[in-house]
């Protein structure tokens, strides 16, 4: 029988759990445990052929995940998810929603959040973590785990990974391989679902086949980029005259190497693993992979290196440029592709280039597709150009003055001092209490988007090697960093980071930081993103957050957090040499509670006024040009003024629209290319944005009380360990978008392209129609998308309960 053959029915007798297996999802999932609990590891592989719209908003991997454990062959004993992607834990928090809602796996699930940075910090609670989940497992699916069982446990996994990467390093990867790439992967997949006994007669097999095999002919390929779950790329590269001798993800040969210490405790050995720099995730350093990969691409001596990237798969793009620049000096070829789907499969454009690669060991430029002549309307709505909002407040064109101001007082200061660069998830009361000026990445994008320089930074960004398209509202600055055009830069341009911050909370996230600090010098900070582990979640946070935060945040994540908080500030006081003054934290802590005060006041007044004396176009600025200024005397202020002049237009009757006949609310980031496009309906119907995310979350997310220096930087901890949370995690956000809803008497929503899927289902559930609309943030609306509104607007008038109007009319009253 032929080495494929074994593999392939071994695959097929392991194609679907056993009873007394657990689903595995990520290549980081704590086997050894889960062996010790008398059970058996099955690693999920995602169904390509399934779910491709049953959960819209999540990527075609995650439908396909979500269409292998709802499928009808799916009995295990339990399933588990780890923190190996951040698409992973996302997708841990939508079944966490499905569950609650009553359509979640039939089977008990978990989430271990095992993180990957090297500190101690992140050692305390991954063991944390680990001990939840031994916990789980012995109460929940399998047997009490003993010591000895998880010695015996680990002693079995390392064992087996050692055999088969010695078969690997023979058979594979030396100097006559026998072996396919496509062949190797499949049999760690087979590997990574079956008990040990019948691993070790699979492998007896291999090994007695490889002896009699022919020597495989063809180019010696390293394969990087995304993680690759299925075989379907390496046999479609090695069907092009090639062989797959190594690769650098997490389920291919490195997942061989990932053994665990066995002078420690099995606990600790895990902890240590997942804290490896070389881990291979998507969060992993790009430029520590690069650097990696080139060395080990020397080592086996490959003819040349293709990076493969997935569909929907966001990470892996930014190792292109850093793994292109690393094999120069090797003169070592490489190759960069797409595939269109989880399955990998090619497109007739990107198989025809790596044959010729692989023929010629050049790289040609995709060719060009010309599109056919059409007589009718380009498939794309043309963009309209944005239109000047109206405001209503006095303050809002104050302030924009004063940012003007403020913005150039601090391109001086950057010139001769500390200048940061910021995430809006990522603490910044620190910066504020040790002086440092600094900007908001997320501000900056709005500028970018309002001077209508997206497009421009967008080719910029491509032209240097970067991806132009992925996270782009996130990646503005690094393109501002690559602009020389300074005379034509939106505000006279960013100035140069001394140093960045920002908190994981997305897998590309760090990557484009990680090149902007590459291309300016900066120094990095990377907070950690832990995730709401619980299955059950106290759903009114909002109420709970601004006193009782201690009671309601999951300690380990706070613990984590307010450690990784003192390490900045270790880090800040070391690059700038200024000693943060623990007291001055704590005036500024007490300034922001203040001026969220006023928002929430703000928020209410606006929620129970009919009609709305302000919408979306006035406190979307007026809320977030003083929010970037947290924690100064002139943001409480402002913050006041807000309020006292929505007061003075509450009380004196005057209206965003006199006109009101509809409330809107806006689901996702705001459209400040085009914010007149919140205005265009409201005289044709009477529609009134009167919400967006910015306003509700700056009362309800940011007001955390405490008592002085002693617990100042645990709640500051508390204030951002929830900010992901809040916005996109389900359970959480869901919840509150329906009591926002609700409160404000929003007859409908419109969502745009970033707002999730179950959000907007919950606001369904609760009686809120959603129109969801092909738009991103950093566009503008055009003729088709004000179209599908108009519909949609008519159909709200049309629906509209005179028992909700009854209410409106009470509270007008």
């Amino acid at each position: 029988m032929q080495i494929s053959d074994i593999i392939a029915e071994a695959m097929a007798a392991c194609a679907a759990p056993s009873s007394d297996a657990v689903a595995c999802l990520g290549s980081d999932a704590p086997r050894e445990l889960i062996v010790a609990a008398g059970l058996v590891p099955w690693a999920i592989i995602p169904d390509s052929d399934a779910g491709t719209g049953a959960h819209p908003g999540l990527s075609r991997r995650s439908q396909g995940i979500l269409a292998t454990i709802e499928a009808d062959g799916f009995t295990p004993r339990g399933l588990v998810l780890t923190h190996a992607a951040a698409e992973d834990a996302q997708l841990f928090a939508v079944l966490r929603e499905l569950h609650r809602t009553g359509r979640g796996p039939s089977v008990p699930f978990a989430f271990v959040d095992l993180l990957h940075g090297g500190d101690d910090a992140v050692r305390r609670y991954n063991l944390a973590r680990l001990a939840t989940f031994q916990t789980w497992l012995e109460q929940s699916v399998g047997h009490p785990v003993s010591a000895e069982a998880l010695d015996t446990a680990r002693r079995r996994e390392n064992a087996l990974k050692a055999r088969l990467a010695a078969l690997f390093s023979a058979a594979r990867s030396g100097s006559t391989p026998r072996l396919s790439g496509a062949d190797a992967l499949d049999l760690v997949r087979v590997i990574s679902r079956v008990p040990g006994a019948a691993a070790d007669r699979i492998l007896d097999s291999v090994e007695m086949d490889l002896a009699a095999s022919p020597v495989l002919a063809g180019q010696r390929i390293m394969l990087t980029g995304s993680p690759h779950e299925t075989s379907s790329l390496y046999s479609q590269i090695e069907s092009l005259g090639a062989i797959i001798v190594a690769e650098d993800h997490g389920w291919g040969d490195p997942w061989l190497a990932a053994t665990l210490d066995e002078t420690v405790s099995v606990a600790e050995a895990i902890a240590t693993r997942s804290q490896s720099p070389d881990w291979p995730s998507p969060m992993q350093s790009a430029d520590r992979r690069a650097a990696a990969l080139a060395a080990r691409a020397q080592a086996l001596s490959v003819d040349a290196v293709i990076h493969g990237g997935l569909a929907d798969e966001e990470a892996a793009p930014w190792d292109i440029k850093p793994t292109r620049q690393a094999l120069e000096p090797t003169g070592i070829a490489f190759l960069a592709v797409a595939a269109l789907d989880p399955t990998a499969v090619l497109a007739a454009e990107a198989a025809e280039r790596i044959a010729h690669f692989l023929a010629s060991g050049e790289v040609r430029a995709p060719t060009p597709k010309v599109a056919a002549p059409r007589p009718s309307l380009p498939s794309k709505p043309v963009e309209r150009e944005a239109r000047r909002s109206r405001k209503s407040l006095d303050c809002t064109a104050d302030f924009g003055a004063w940012q003007r101001d403020w913005f150039a007082g601090v391109r001086e200061q950057a010139a001769d001092g500390p200048f940061a660069v910021v995430n809006a998830d990522a603490p910044q009361e620190i910066l504020r209490a040790l002086d440092i000026p600094y900007v908001v990445n997320q501000w900056w994008a709005s500028i970018v988007a309002a001077k209508q320089k997206a497009g421009p930074y967008g080719r910029l960004l491509k032209a240097a090697d970067y991806p132009s398209h992925v996270e782009t509202y996130s990646a503005q600055g690094l393109a501002a960093a690559l602009d020389d055009q300074l005379e034509d830069a939106p505000w006279g341009g960013l100035p140069t980071p001394s140093t960045l911050s920002l908190i994981a909370g997305s897998d590309p996230g760090p990557k484009i930081f990680e090149a902007w600090a590459r291309e300016t010098g900066a120094d990095l900070f990377v907070f950690d993103r832990s995730i709401e582990s619980r299955i059950d979640l106290p759903i009114d946070w909002w109420d709970d957050m601004p006193e009782r935060w201690e009671q309601t945040l999951e300690p380990e994540r706070l613990e984590l957090m307010a450690a990784q908080i003192e390490q900045q500030i270790a880090r800040l006081e070391a690059l700038t040499g200024r000693t943060l003054d623990r007291a001055r934290l704590v005036e500024v802590m007490n300034l922001v509670n203040e001026q969220e005060d006023f928002y929430r006041r703000t928020r209410d007044l606006i929620a129970r006024t009919y009609p709305v004396p302000v919408g979306v176009v006035d406190t979307m600025p007026a809320t977030m040009v003083p929010q970037w200024h947290r924690g100064t005397a002139w943001a409480r202020d402002a913050a006041r003024r807000f309020y006292e002049e929505v007061a003075r237009r509450a009380a004196a009757g005057e209206a965003a629209c006199p006109g009101e006949r509809l409330r809107l609310m806006w689901v996702g980031r705001g459209l400040w290319s085009d914010t007149g496009f919140y205005q265009r309906w409201e005289e044709s119907h009477g529609a009134v944005f009167v919400w967006s995310m910015y306003l509700g979350l700056a009362a309800d997310g940011y007001l955390r009380s405490f008592e002085g220096e002693h617990d100042v930087i645990r709640a500051l901890a508390a204030r951002f360990v929830t900010m992901g949370d809040e916005l996109r995690m389900p359970t959480w956000s869901g919840a509150w978008h329906v009591k926002e809803a609700r409160t404000h008497g929003c007859h409908g929503a419109v969502a745009i392209d970033d707002a999730d899927p179950l959000v907007l289902e919950a606001l369904e559930r609760a009686g809120v129609p959603v129109l969801r609309i092909a738009l991103n943030n950093m566009g503008a609306g055009n003729d088709a998308v004000d179209a599908e509104i108009a519909a949609f607007l008519d159909t709200l008038e049309a629906r509209k309960s005179p028992v909700h109007e009854a209410e409106m009319t009470t509270r007008r009253l």
